[in-house]
């Protein structure tokens, strides 16, 4: 079939799948391309431009790139002095080289780039893509011989990516802060960027947050991965909706699921002329700097069926090659709970002196508490003085603060100080004399700020007096030195762990450019996280082998270090189903908190009691407490279903009901199965069916009623509740 034939036919095929004659005869390429096939994908690059122009999934006839004549291959950012916006274009380049040099592998070599406004350069990119098992894994190589800094290469491009077929819903999913996050790409396409900036509705998810991006649709998902855990530079997925959406009444969303009337993307294969298409590219942000070589991670996109579970275990296979799997104390490995406690904040409440927390530890006792995690102990309180790790003198003394964490661990009661290293309060002498050498600059010299965070006094929470905070550049030996000083004083106290807040993030940083001698630049701040890491655990198994290293909402790399996680809650629980036996902890702060309870018991999570936002007593909220209770009794009893068992969200099981439920399965080493059913009614009792292909003798027990009572899969759930059907 010649080129013109084909174009025809993907002009005039809907949206995402081809019949299976039109499959058969797209598979027939001439002599104007290259093909990688095998029984799962076909991916086609045009020989004159290098372009990916046909990208198919066989087994379900998914278009996935579909008009050959919107394919793209790459683009490249080198500014000029003077301007900026000076970009490589690929489609504009010829290929030195096409070459398939195996059945399972493609070369594409383009040699002497042209820029927009500054001709040919001495400049080549190079990219191998091979297939195997139906995964495509593209590579690429820049060689930089010019005067230009590269600051950017987009590969790979899909110039028209579809969703499966035309009425399908198509969206993005990405991990942040242990939840996986989803928004629309089709049939409705919001501009998250700023209608002022861009020329075309466009989204972005960050790689430092998530190493894969799913494309999903109902039945089946794309898998797009940056498989090197080393985390060299910063990868940006980018998605452009071209030319524009039908309609846009609310010209600046965020993600999510939108209206049926905004933003819709218009079904059509071309409006007023101009085709319409979606353009799906990874940009490497890899600031490759004049007389250069630049690698690029190599990034995977594999095709698959069924939902995010099946696009996550992709990500799972990967991770199993080069995670290395923690140490974990036993204790807190085990069915328990914690107290936050706030003993002081930026604004000088000094709310309880070091010589008064044994009372909070003896509390702990008295309620079955095994932890408390110790905020605000630290000079200044919590958010303020940071990285200091000293003792504040106007709560007691050094001897103080020791003598209290010796006597309440003698008790059995765990002590886990709260710390940062992120930031330096600009407020601080030292950070005027010493810190400003190490923060995280901008292109322009100028320091990057985060802003500090309000507490307790209408002054500071409406923003007035808060103590901003420089930046620290963990790429910066020296500042990580300083870390690991700070450290020391953490350890010397002799807590059974310590719990890094904002462990997760650089806001609002991602390069930092401070040319502090001898420090290159610039630098992506979040590939200095993993060494930071490795320093400060090998200072604590100097000491304590057990000590815990916990973190809010570490990333999934950062859990090899940080593996004891902590945040507030998920609509999608990705890191429970990516590690289905990690400690992970989530908060209870209300008075009667039976939703959040569980879904605590619901996804196999740790309990951190928090009453008055973690400044109050266990026995302030009574409700919480009890119930919460109950679920960790419940657990402990039937730990075999509860807590050792593998998570399989909703994997393996079908629950319906009358009404609004959720529920999550789990199995046993020995196969059997568990379903936690979680009412989501405020007021009313559910009708619930639960069904366990060919199951065993079922029984029902709740944190209520613990003692099993048979079932046949049917029960009534009562309002705000939970159930646990077992398989005896």
């Amino acid at each position: 079939m010649d080129r013109r034939t084909f174009n025809k036919l993907a002009g005039m095929t809907a949206i995402g799948t081809l019949t299976t004659g039109e499959l058969c005869a797209a598979e027939n390429s001439d002599a104007s391309e290259v093909v990688l096939e095998d029984d799962a994908v076909l991916a086609a690059f045009d020989v004159g431009s290098g372009a990916l122009t046909r990208l198919l999934r066989k087994s379900t006839g998914w278009a996935i790139e579909r008009r050959p004549e919107l394919g793209m291959s790459f683009r490249i950012l080198a500014p000029l002095p003077g301007r900026r916006s000076n970009f490589v274009f690929g489609e504009q380049q010829r290929p030195a080289h096409v070459e398939k040099l195996t059945d399972k592998e493609v070369h594409i070599e383009w040699n002497g780039l042209a820029s927009e406004h500054s001709g040919s350069l001495p400049m080549s990119f190079s990219a191998t893509i091979t297939l195997e098992n139906g995964r495509l894994t593209f590579e690429g190589l820049l060689t930089n011989n010019s005067q230009l800094t590269v600051e950017t290469i987009d590969y790979p491009f899909l110039g028209d990516l579809n969703p499966p077929v035309r009425d399908a819903l198509m969206t993005v999913r990405t991990a942040r802060y242990d939840n996986l996050e989803s928004a629309e790409l089709y049939p409705h396409f919001a501009d998250e960027m700023g209608y002022w900036g861009v020329d075309f509705p466009t989204k972005t998810r960050d790689s430092f947050y998530s190493l894969f991006c799913l494309i999903q649709s109902d039945r089946e998902g794309l898998y797009i991965g940056m498989h090197d855990p080393t985390i060299p530079y910063f990868l940006q997925y980018t998605f452009e909706q071209h030319p524009g959406v039908l309609n846009n009444s609310a010209p600046f969303s965020g993600g999510g699921i939108y209206p049926q009337e905004e933003h819709i993307v218009p079904e059509e294969d071309n409006i007023s002329g101009i085709p319409v298409h979606l353009e799906f590219r990874t940009c490497h942000f890899v600031f490759a700097t004049p007389h250069s070589t630049k690698q690029l991670a190599p990034v995977v996109v594999q095709s698959y069926s069924g939902d995010w579970h099946v696009g996550v275990d992709l990500y799972k296979h990967w991770r199993a090659t080069w995670y290395q799997e923690p140490v974990v104390p036993a204790w807190a490995r085990e069915v328990h709970s914690w107290q936050q406690l706030q003993i002081n904040s930026s604004e000088e409440e000094y709310r309880i002196p070091y010589n008064r927390l044994t009372e909070y530890g003896d509390d702990c006792v008295k309620y079955g508490v095994t932890a408390i995690q110790l905020v605000g102990w630290n000079h200044g309180g919590q958010d303020r003085g940071n990285p200091s790790q000293d003792i504040d003198p106007k709560l007691g003394t050094w001897k103080e603060l020791h003598n209290a964490i010796a006597q309440i661990q003698a008790k059995g009661i765990r002590i886990v100080l709260f710390a940062k290293f992120p930031w330096a309060d600009m407020t601080t002498e030292w950070y005027k004399k010493e810190l400003y050498k190490y923060e995280a600059t901008d292109p322009y010299g100028i320091r990057y700020r985060k802003s500090g965070d309000s507490y307790h006094t209408p002054t500071q929470l409406a923003g007035i007096n808060n103590r901003q905070f420089a930046v620290m550049d963990f790429c910066l030996a020296d500042y990580r030195h300083i870390a690991v000083n700070e450290f020391h004083k953490l350890l010397a106290l002799n807590p059974s762990g310590w719990l890094y807040d904002e462990v997760c993030t650089h806001a609002p940083v991602i390069y930092s450019f401070n040319r502090v001698p001898g420090s290159g630049a610039p630098r992506y701040i979040y590939s200095g996280d993993l060494p930071l890491a490795r320093q400060l655990r090998a200072e604590a198994d100097k000491i304590n082998s057990q000590f815990l290293f916990a973190g809010e909402g570490p990333q999934d790399w950062l859990t090899q270090y940080y593996p004891f996680s902590y945040f507030r809650g998920s609509s999608t629980p990705l890191e429970r189903y990516i590690a289905p036996n990690a400690p992970i902890m989530a908060a209870v702060n209300g008075f009667d908190d039976r939703e959040q309870l569980n879904e605590i018991l619901m996804y196999r999570y740790i309990i951190s009691y928090e009453p008055y936002n973690f400044k109050g007593h266990l026995s302030d909220f009574s409700l919480t407490l009890a119930y919460g209770q109950k679920i960790d009794v419940l657990r402990r009893r039937y730990k075999e279903y509860l807590w050792d068992a593998e998570f399989r969200d909703t994997l393996g099981a079908r629950v319906s009901s009358d009404g609004a439920v959720r529920y999550s399965v789990f199995v046993t080493r020995s196969g059997k199965r568990s379903i936690v059913v979680v009412s989501k009614e405020w007021s009313n009792a559910i009708r619930v069916r639960a069904e366990i292909p060919k199951p065993g003798t079922l029984v029902v027990v709740t944190p209520e009623n613990p003692d099993p009572v048979p079932t046949q899969g049917k029960l009534e759930v009562p309002a705000r509740s939970a159930a646990v059907i077992l398989e005896l």
